[in-house]
């Protein structure tokens, strides 16, 4: 632990240099933060669930806040007098953090998360390459990670609420082994789904809560290697590519119908303008 937080440290320098010497080249530059996001919800209202999942909060923030804010969270301190951590952390380090903060901050959401106090008797689930108590109100039937899309609104709140900085989801999307080729097309009603799921609480956290997301990507628009497992076979894209997870198959990309769904979502729903009544109710292509 002593040495995982201290290279911490050194990245957050790392990072606030960059920062100081981006904004002199050019002052409009903006820089952010990524963090893996989603918020984590107490596997029951008993008041020791709810503080496993505020704890849960605080490890996956706390990096974010020294970025956002400019200074360690007194938790932090905390977190080293209890394991007695001896961290390299000059006043000089401290200013250099105060001094280069984010201007906005950018997250990864896939799902939720959820703890307990006595999480070891309980079945857990992956999500996001970490591992989480299995939430029971949610179901992972269509993908690899359980699913849930009101969990992006609430994510985005809880990072505005926290940091009051713009927000920008820069992956989100839907990891399954469910698609299959049939006469030379992927049906994958499945993703469909979920963006579209994703996208109506994405807009209600705009329109209805006035949160400031100033963008968003898909991961993937194409098939790739997953990252936290190494294989072909757990896809992301709307576009199939065809190979396996021991690189067989001819490299062919094949259009999903959630590509089409996808292309024309984006030009009915132009940025910036209300066009819900326009929203796509069936493919179209």
């Amino acid at each position: 632990m002593q040495k995982e937080y201290q290279a911490a440290h050194y990245q957050l320098l790392a990072n606030s240099l960059v920062i100081k010497q981006g904004r002199k080249i050019n002052r409009e530059f903006k820089f952010g933060c990524m963090i893996a996001a989603g918020r984590t919800y107490p596997y029951s209202p008993n008041p020791e669930d709810v503080w496993a999942a505020n704890l849960s909060d605080r490890k996956a923030l706390l990096f974010s806040d020294v970025q956002v804010r400019g200074n360690y969270p007194s938790y932090f301190n905390n977190l080293c007098k209890q394991n007695n951590l001896t961290l390299d952390i000059t006043s000089d380090d401290l200013q250099l953090l105060k001094n280069n903060t984010v201007d906005f901050v950018s997250f990864s959401y896939y799902s939720s998360a959820c703890s307990a106090a006595d999480g070891d008797r309980l079945e857990h689930t992956a999500t996001n390459g970490f591992e989480t108590v299995k939430n029971p109100y949610l179901s992972n039937e269509d993908g690899v990670w359980q699913i849930d899309p009101l969990g992006l609104r609430i994510t985005l709140n809880q990072l505005y609420e926290r940091y009051e900085k713009p927000v920008f989801i820069v992956e989100n999307g839907l990891g399954t082994t469910k698609d299959r080729v049939t006469n030379g097309k992927i049906h994958d009603p499945y993703r469909i789904k979920y963006l579209e799921q994703h996208f109506s609480e994405m807009r209600k956290a705009v329109e209805e809560d006035g949160i400031p997301l100033i963008g968003y990507l898909m991961w993937g628009v194409i098939d790739l290697v997953s990252v936290s497992e190494g294989k072909m076979s757990k896809r992301y894209g709307v576009i199939y590519v065809d190979l396996d997870d021991f690189e067989n198959g001819t490299n062919k990309r094949i259009k999903k119908d959630s590509f089409f769904w996808f292309k024309n979502y984006l030009s009915l729903n132009s940025l910036g303008e209300n066009n819900n009544e326009k929203r796509l109710s069936k493919i179209s292509h």
